[in-house]
């Protein structure tokens, strides 16, 4: 079975109900909703509605700020054809989540996403009941036959990443401050490490979890310590820029995570591994659009422009910049693979044999570190 992305073990942020109706327990934070029409109000009985819903609040960084810059494009793309609606703070229980999917279907959204792995058993169960709605579920498993899978390949970016950090440390000791012990931010967190031994051998990996998504004080006291351990290059795979924040504070690098970070520490900031989610959505509700939607299930990545490393410091060198986009090209056209053996575990254990390539399946079930990562995966 394949476990990714926001497992349930994301806290709720209080905010005010705005909208939509019954989307906590009496004693839980209410989810706020909010809405955005198409270009012509007047028009919108007959445009397409589309709803997208997040875990997290909209903020101004991180994934869900990315998820929600792509539904803006999504109504650039197609202005009076559609109108999108979004529900932010949505706690990932399954009851929870449950009531905002039924409200946004029974309100005549024919295309809903929700963009968290916790979320999915909740809209398998209501894509059941709603046959001609399509459902659209971030980083899960499950499909039917109104319910599609779709999911980005971070790790593609968390390799580059390290490509970078591994020519900038100076000390050889890198951080990462991680949010769940899954396999896609194990995935996230070796792969860095690659990137990094690639061009350092002897580079490090520490790695301190907060066990949470979105928490900008744990990635903070996360950040400080990992920093205090010696580490001056910072990955994080969690939601909010707090750890670059740190990073611009204490005086170390760090990389921006799912959107590019750089006002919130412009001299740390060396560049951000960035998700352009408009790639698929656009695609899709143009699908819907014309009739043409089916179930499916999509990973891409760099070779789609879904994700890239973008957001340059000034001070990075035409060399590094360079290094970058020959990895990058090499992981495109498949001439230079990430995931290649040999590949040992941190205990010396060969998970991947001599020139082998890991396919999509190992990826999905990787539940180690590699060489190079200090310490033990949880639990």
């Amino acid at each position: 079975m394949t476990i990714s992305r926001r497992k349930t073990l994301v806290a709720a942020i209080s905010f005010a109900v705005l909208g939509l109706a019954a989307c906590g327990k009496k004693d839980e934070a209410q989810p706020a909703a909010s809405a955005a029409s198409g270009a012509a109000a007047a028009n919108s009985a007959e445009a397409l509605k589309v709803a997208f819903i997040y875990v997290g609040p909209v903020g101004d960084a991180g994934w869900t700020y990315a998820h929600d810059a792509a539904r803006k494009q999504v109504e650039a793309q197609y202005g009076e054809k559609v109108k999108t609606t979004f529900v932010e703070n949505v706690p990932e229980s399954a009851a929870d989540a449950e009531r905002v999917i039924r409200d946004l279907a029974s309100q005549g959204n024919k295309l809903i996403f929700g963009t968290t792995f916790g979320y999915m058993e909740a809209m398998v169960k209501v894509a059941k009941d709603f046959p001609d709605v399509k459902f659209e579920h971030a980083t899960g498993f499950k499909t039917a036959a109104n319910l599609a899978q779709y999911d980005v390949r971070t790790y593609e970016g968390a390799y580059l990443a390290g490509v970078a950090a591994g020519k900038l440390s100076k000390s050889g000791k890198l951080g990462v401050v991680a949010s769940v012990p899954i396999p896609e931010v194990l995935r996230n967190i070796n792969s860095f490490t690659l990137g990094a031994r690639s061009v350092n051998p002897n580079a490090t990996t520490k790695v301190v979890w907060v066990n949470k998504w979105f928490d900008p004080g744990k990635e903070r006291e996360a950040a400080t310590t990992l920093i205090g351990q010696g580490v001056d290059v910072l990955m994080q795979n969690t939601d909010s820029a707090a750890v670059v924040q740190t990073a611009e504070e204490k005086g170390v690098l760090a990389f921006g995570w799912d959107s590019d970070m750089t006002k919130f520490g412009p001299k740390a900031h060396v560049a951000a591994s960035t998700i352009d989610w408009s790639v698929y959505y656009n695609k899709r509700v143009g699908e819907v659009l014309e009739g043409k939607w089916k179930s499916d299930t999509t990973w891409w990545g760099l070779k789609e422009n879904m994700i890239d490393l973008k957001a340059f410091n000034a001070t990075l060198s035409d060399e590094v910049k360079k290094l970058i986009a020959e990895r990058r090209q090499g992981v495109i056209d498949g001439t230079a693979p990430i995931w290649k053996g040999p590949i040992k575990d941190n205990t010396g254990k060969e998970v991947l044999g001599k020139d082998a390539v890991a396919d999509d399946k190992f990826l999905h079930e990787v539940k180690f570190y590699v060489e190079g990562v200090d310490g033990k995966v949880p639990g």
